[in-house]
């Protein structure tokens, strides 16, 4: 740890050492891709916001469904209905190479075999913001933040006392029922909300009828106090605690499988700002996820996972054109597995001490630049670094701007990959290592203002090697014909992302969002020993092309609107399984591709109330994101809130 301060202290005098001074004055928003509020316009990478008001617009129930549905480079998979395994694919990777935040705690499960974190259990009713940073994001936020981070807030209180209510009933036997007290005055703000979403559900698979139901309670609270001028606590807690009936793949046990699932996160902060230019936070952050399965109805498989994280982060703007941003970060990650018949049980624990920078500057009048740094050291497998560069250029008429950015990342090993997995073995713990990634896109953001018109187009371009995988190898003194090691091959992800969107007039708009994603799976397609399985060379479950399209209409009067919503996905290469293809020989098969459509309507009712009624898969269209999990049939979903 002493190394990584030297490191931080060192940067930090060749910085102040050689700025040059601008004078300019730069609107400031809340965007956080430096962990730091600045504008837009001077974020070089492909950035995505959506804040309060366009969440609470929606009538989705879980905010993965609300961010699958529009916005690009966003893969949204999941196994069954309501409630169950909800993966996010960005920029055409695996899940495990996105890092999830929520109110700054690292979200990633370290029971998980690859440190994944589903969006299964965030209802949205409690989210105030999120923004996705596309790209290689190592250099802030770490291992595994190779497609991107996803970076929610939740709701906070504002000036005065606010009470809100909402309730939808829907398809299924659902019933969501949100509610919440919050406030703010000069020296104090608060926030209190609980969300019950219960479901009788729809079969997990498709090859039954059964319903598998899910019953989700989340409470989300915050409370700031301001000391003094200079000093201020912050501190935060979500708990969702989640009940799933599911269905397992294996046709030869029954489907009266359950699960429960306890996610609990908090933090608290400390704020120190002694001016205007120097920003201080300290923060204690825990995480702990605790799953339990009662697959085969005769014994209780439980996994959990605790993370503990102190922080320091640092902010001096050293004039209106120049920033730097600085912290460091120690971590601990333990997992604890009870897995009935299964000899890789126990509890096992690694640890990251972590030191980053970031050099933010104003060239010119128009050009805005990024420059960052990470070092981390893993109990493990040692020293990692990355490094990233961006750039803005906004012009003159300021509705037109340039971006680009390049990057360097990694991700380490797991505590499941290094000690529980089955393949696991102390021989080849010696000689894991850290995956790496190199990545680089290019944008273009136009606004025709006569026209109505916005567009975001960006182009990208990602790799990575060393996957950690389970592969036939028997060099290695393992004594198993299978090995958790490093992979030879290189996977390959590319693609372009366009996001529109066009208002004709005060009653007529649309949002159109595409996706082109052309990926290649070098972690599999390089082994020779596995080639032969597979149909094709692209990522399980990521489509080459992917539509979204929302028609929004507001009539006459402006109470009463309308939205027609349609997504259209490519087919896309899956893993078989113990059912498919036949024989249990697990080869590749092919999802097909789908066009589904939903519609909204949505009338504001004496000012105060907002009713809306929906219908989800008008055609009753028949598809799968992932083999033999079922999608929801036509749904209907009606619901009314208001706010006092």
């Amino acid at each position: 740890m002493l190394q990584l301060s030297k490191l931080i202290i060192f940067i930090v005098i060749f910085v102040f050492s050689f700025q040059n001074l601008f004078a300019a004055d730069i609107p400031i928003i809340v965007i956080a891709p430096s962990k730091k509020a600045q504008s837009i316009s001077t974020v070089g990478s492909t950035t995505t916001v959506f804040d309060e008001s366009s969440i609470n617009n929606t009538n989705d129930f879980f905010l993965g469904d609300v961010l699958g549905n529009r916005t690009t480079s966003f893969n949204f998979f999941q196994t069954g209905g309501h409630g169950t395994n909800s993966g996010i694919q960005l920029r055409g990777l695996p899940k495990r190479y996105t890092t999830v935040y929520i109110d700054g705690v690292k979200m990633s499960d370290p029971s998980s075999p690859s440190n994944d974190f589903y969006f299964d259990h965030i209802l949205k009713n409690q989210i105030s913001r999120v923004e996705i940073l596309k790209g290689n994001q190592s250099s802030v936020y770490g291992s595994g933040a190779i497609g991107g981070t996803i970076n929610i807030t939740t709701k906070k209180g504002k000036p005065g006392f606010q009470k809100d209510i909402s309730y939808n009933t829907a398809s299924h036997g659902t019933h969501n029922l949100a509610f919440s007290l919050s406030g703010a005055d000069e020296k104090n703000d608060f926030y209190f909300g609980l969300e019950r979403f219960i479901t009788n559900g729809i079969s997990a698979m498709n090859d039954n009828n059964e319903k598998d139901g899910y019953k989700n309670n989340t409470l989300v609270a915050n409370y700031g106090h301001k000391f003094t001028d200079i000093l201020k606590f912050e501190s935060n807690i979500r708990l969702a605690d989640a009940f799933l009936q599911y269905d397992t793949v294996d046709d030869r046990y029954n489907d009266n499988n359950t699960s429960n699932i306890l996610e609990v996160s908090a933090n608290a902060s400390l704020i120190y700002k002694p001016n205007q230019k120097f920003t201080n936070r300290i923060t204690y952050a825990e995480t702990n996820i605790d799953r339990k399965y009662n697959t085969y109805a005769d014994a209780q498989d439980e996994y959990e996972g605790d993370r503990k994280a102190l922080t320091y982060f640092g902010n001096y703007n050293i004039n209106l054109d120049s920033s730097v941003v600085f912290g460091l970060e120690t971590e601990f990650d333990q997992m604890w597995k009870s897995k009935v018949s299964d000899r890789y049980n126990g509890k096992e624990g690694l640890q990251v001490n972590s030191a980053h920078i970031d050099y933010q500057k104003r060239f010119t009048n128009n050009l805005y630049a990024t420059l960052g740094a990470r070092l981390d050291e893993h109990s493990l497998v040692g020293k990692e670094d990355a490094q990233r560069v961006t750039l803005a250029y906004l012009f003159d008429d300021k509705t037109t701007k340039i971006k680009s950015s390049f990057g360097t990342g990694f991700r380490f090993p797991t505590i499941n990959e290094a000690y529980f997995d089955y393949y696991s073995h102390p021989a080849n713990r010696k000689i894991l290592k850290a995956e790496k990634s190199k990545s680089f896109d290019v944008g273009f953001e136009k606004s025709f203002l006569d026209l109505g018109l916005n567009i975001d187009i960006s182009y990208f371009n990602i790799k990575y090697i060393d996957a950690i995988e389970s592969w036939q190898d028997n060099t290695q003194g393992s004594g198993v014909a299978w090995s958790t090691l490093n992979s030879p091959g290189t996977t390959k992800s590319q693609g372009l992302e366009l996001l529109s969107k066009w208002k004709i007039n005060d009653a007529l708009n649309f949002d159109f969002n595409y996706t082109y994603t052309s990926t290649y799976d070098g972690a599999e397609q390089d082994d020779p020993k596995k080639n032969s399985d597979y149909y094709n060379s692209q990522m399980v479950r990521v489509p080459r092309h992917f539509f979204n399209l929302a028609t929004n209409y507001v009539f006459p009067g402006k109470n009463l609107s309308l939205t027609l919503h349609t997504k259209i996905s490519d087919k896309v290469r899956d893993y078989g399984n113990v059912n498919q293809p036949a024989g249990g020989t697990y080869e590749d098969v092919k999802l097909n591709s789908y066009m589904v459509n939903d519609l909204s309507l949505n009338y504001n009712l004496f000012g105060t109330y907002k009713v809306f009624f929906d219908v989800i898969n008008i055609f009753d269209k028949k598809y799968t994101t992932a083999l033999q999990y079922s999608q929801m049939d036509r749904s209907f979903n009606f619901g009314i809130k208001r706010k006092y």
